[in-house]
């Protein structure tokens, strides 16, 4: 055992600096108070389901801060040196029939998590931040605590790692530089690498979170993934799965449902059932949740097959032995349930533990079997794959599209995000979309509705359905990722998991070779709505939309508002879209995009006299069925906005500026008589006021302000909507309003207020504004990335259209020669 603790001290002295960890002999901490009794549920388990498990490894780490299930490793977008996490970790062991407990690092200022036993027995792969160091990485310890070792390494979070039945690992990492595009922090998602940590290859696209992977009995991976590809952000985080090499993902349970985070699955033995905690809403910090068990036998949508086994959301890491058995963390205790819910306490954290820790992650240190190895379906020398599809009028909410209808799809990527701010998609739309999307093309569909093409590897790539007039029919709202080499099928869209596709002879698609996508020409593949759309409005609308002709109330100038442009607000609070939304999935056909859309239908001819050039139609179209976004750059978000909603909450700043004060003063005495509840103004560009502020303050031409213009009689150059109480009101020019004209006292301290706001959009910039400079956390993540230079000059301009560009095209996958 000295021989050991002399090995150990040296591999940590050698593969790291700093470190404040404790990886020697184990010390054992003073032995629990009492062992299994005689008729315990432990003293059964132990004679039955547990059979052969004398001790468990379990983590001992204190909760983070954040109130989200995802934010525990890295830093805030905003400041690097917030961190989501506390220090403290402890790796320990814990003998189940002595209460003896043997710690095998310790390291009060680093952090321990995701323990995995070997097939053997024999070691522990985890995740360790080690002290005085910022980033979390893989590492191996034998379970006498002997021969740690370092397996990656790098300036990025590796988490979650797993033991696969071939000799490899599988993790989460984020190595995919990309940030969660409703939050502040970063997103770890699919990676595998080699027994030792090299050779690392990122099997998953998401643009967010696939998190808690596991082998299942059949050798496929489990895992945890969140998207919200035009619907909530915060309402699908469900249960798919995967081989080891990435390929064949697909829906396992519940991406039908909303408002369940499904985390830590993993198989129970002996059954096809697995346990998994049931996060409620939008999650719980640290994975807390009901433990469940999920029967999948009649397919992914049946949520009466989720049977709640311990409620409270009081739980996490669950780890089965049976049906009847598992062991579980709840605070400092570890816990052991039955099939019932009955629960009994098998660990308590006490003084030798870490005194702001809770108990993480208890795992049987015991050999358990091998799942079977699945051959690989990846060819790593390509950088393509294929999909086939066999109908695709078949599905779940299909109703009403007829055969041979469908005669194209429409292909989008969906874009990761560099860097974000907030929980809300500001600015990349208003309500709506929270991603960018690039137009790859169209791929045909053959009159029985199949389709053959080939895609791009390693993409999160989505799919709209068109008829012959290019009007969508059907939208994905979700995505699919496929390797390099892979041949991925499905039988329709939004198909029914529990069918498969009748038999009909050979398909269509497949009597020729792969389509290859065809691009949309004379159509921007990453749409810009002020560089795009506005010169299109600009030519045929602003005759009767602009603020001098305010037809039926519409403004369509490209005048900026607080965040957006004028006519973006207003095209997009009138609902002329019809993009979808921030909502739930599987919208029936024609309900969303395009085809429903009232502005297609007044660029058409329907409306007046406007008549757009087919280009000018194609664009607007190919526009709304991208999701209708307002920037064509991440470099946009965080940046060039007055009131943004970092964490949530609108930057209120601008309510101390003198002249915001003072024009609130004035706006709530001649004002708020009418304007009060959800009728009230709002009293500065970053008073949200139920959205009032975009429509209100003209950041360009402020003189064109609603909030000026609605106060003045008309006789004054205003709209005379606003009016005392006392007062008549009267048609024309004769029309009244609460303010006299330019010289009334309080018309000039409104005026006052919004010309600084104007004044500081100015100095600040928006992505669209001669001299835009991204913001200092966006240029400090591309240079982390690589994709900008690390010596690059504080004033040096920086295109942010072509640096999204260049990040984006980092992600495209290179093949590899044999």
């Amino acid at each position: 055992m000295r021989a050991a603790y002399l090995a150990a001290l040296a591999a940590v002295a050698a593969m790291a600096t700093g470190a404040a960890a404790q990886a020697a002999e184990p010390v054992p901490a003073p032995a629990a108070p009492a062992v299994p009794a005689p008729g315990s549920m432990l003293a059964r388990a132990l004679a039955g389901p547990m059979a052969g498990v004398e001790e468990i490894v379990f983590a001992v780490r204190p909760v983070g801060h954040d109130g989200h299930w995802y934010a525990n490793f890295s830093y805030y977008a905003r400041d690097e040196n917030r961190k989501t996490y506390l220090d403290g970790g402890q790796l320990s062991r814990l003998n189940l029939r002595t209460g003896r407990v043997t710690r095998l690092l310790d390291d009060p200022k680093g952090n321990v998590r995701d323990p995995c036993v070997s097939y053997d027995g024999k070691r522990i792969l985890f995740s360790y931040r080690k002290g005085g160091t910022d980033t979390y990485h893989l590492w191996e310890i034998g379970a006498d605590g002997a021969g740690l070792r370092q397996l990656t390494d790098g300036p990025y979070d590796d988490i979650e790692p797993i033991y696969l039945p071939d000799g490899d690992i599988l993790f989460g990492s984020a190595r995919c530089r990309r940030w969660v595009n409703c939050w502040l922090t970063q997103v770890a998602n699919l990676h595998r690498a080699d027994a030792d940590g090299k050779h690392i290859r990122m099997i998953s696209s998401n643009n967010d979170h696939d998190n808690t992977p596991w082998v299942m009995s059949d050798g496929r991976i489990l895992y945890m993934r969140w998207e919200y590809v035009d619907r909530s952000q915060v309402e699908f985080h469900h249960l798919w799965t995967a081989n080891p090499d990435g390929s064949s993902q697909m829906v396992y349970f519940g991406n039908m449902h909303p408002t369940i985070v499904m985390l830590d699955a993993k198989p129970i033995p002996g059954t096809d059932r697995v346990v998994s905690i049931f996060s409620p809403g939008h999650g719980i910090r640290e994975h807390l949740g009901d433990v469940t068990i999920v029967d999948p036998n009649v397919g992914p949508d049946d949520l009466a097959r989720a049977r709640c086994v311990a409620g409270g959301n009081r739980w996490r890491d669950p780890y089965p032995f049976s049906e009847d058995c598992f062991l579980v963390a709840s605070g400092r205790t570890i816990q052991l349930l039955d099939g019932s819910g009955k629960a009994e306490k098998v660990y308590e954290l006490g003084p030798g533990d870490l005194a702001n820790g809770e108990a993480h992650e208890p795992r049987p240190l015991a050999p358990r079997p091998c799942e079977p190895v699945i051959a690989s379906r990846v060819n790593l020398a390509t950088d393509t794959g294929r999909l086939v599809l066999a109908d695709v009028t078949r599905g779940r909410n299909m109703d009403g599209v007829r055969p041979g209808e469908i005669r194209k799809l429409l292909v989008f990527e969906q874009l990761p995000m560099p860097v974000h701010f907030s929980g809300g998609m500001e600015p990349i739309s208003m309500g709506g979309t929270f991603t960018l999307p690039r137009l790859l093309g169209t791929v045909p569909v053959e009159s029985d509705g199949s389709a053959h093409f080939e895609v791009p590897a390693m993409r999160s790539l989505f799919f709209v359905a068109m008829d012959d007039a290019d009007r969508s029919v059907k939208r994905m709202q979700s995505f699919v990722t496929v390797q390099p080499g892979e041949t991925l099928g499905c039988v329709g869209c939004h198909e029914n998991r529990t069918e498969a596709a009748p038999f009909r002879g050979n398909l269509a698609a497949m009597r020729r070779p792969a389509s290859r996508i065809e691009p949309v020409r004379g159509v921007p593949d990453v749409f810009d709505f002020p560089r795009d759309i506005q010169p299109i409005l600009d030519r045929h609308c602003l005759k009767c939309h602009d603020y001098d002709k305010r037809s039926g109330g519409v403004i369509l100038s490209g005048d900026r508002g607080p965040i957006y442009s004028h006519s973006y607000v207003n095209l997009t609070g009138k609902g002329q879209m019809a993009d979808g939304r921030n909502a739930r999935g599987n919208r029936p056909p024609r309900s969303m995009g395009a085809a429903v859309s009232p502005l297609m239908k007044k660029i058409g001819g329907g409306h007046h006299d406007v008549q757009v050039s087919d280009e000018e139609r194609r664009i607007i179209l190919y526009w709304i069925e991208a999701g209708a976004n307002y920037p064509g750059t991440y470099a946009a978000v965080g940046s060039g906005m007055i009131g943004g909603y970092d964490e949530n909450s609108a930057d209120r700043s601008d309510a101390k500026w003198p002249a915001v004060q003072a024009a609130a003063e004035a706006m709530g005495r001649r004002c708020g008589e009418c304007h009060k509840d959800k009728n009230r103004l709002p009293l500065s560009p970053s008073d949200d006021a139920h959205g009032m502020r975009h429509w209100a303050y003209n950041l360009t031409r402020t003189e064109k302000s609603l909030l000026l213009l609605a106060a003045l009689p008309t006789k004054a150059g205003g709209y005379g909507i606003c009016r005392d109480k006392a007062q008549t009101p009267h048609a024309g020019d004769a029309a009244p309003g609460i303010l006299t004209g330019p010289d009334d006292a309080d018309y000039q301290k409104i005026f006052a207020s919004i010309v600084e706001a104007k004044r500081v959009l100015d100095d600040i910039k928006r992505f669209d504004m001669p001299g835009f400079r991204p913001n200092d956390a966006y240029v400090r993540e591309m240079k982390r990335y690589g994709i900008l230079p690390a010596d690059l000059a504080p004033d040096a301009l920086i295109d942010p259209y072509a640096t999204d560009r260049a990040y984006w095209q980092s992600f495209w996958y290179k093949p590899v020669k044999p």
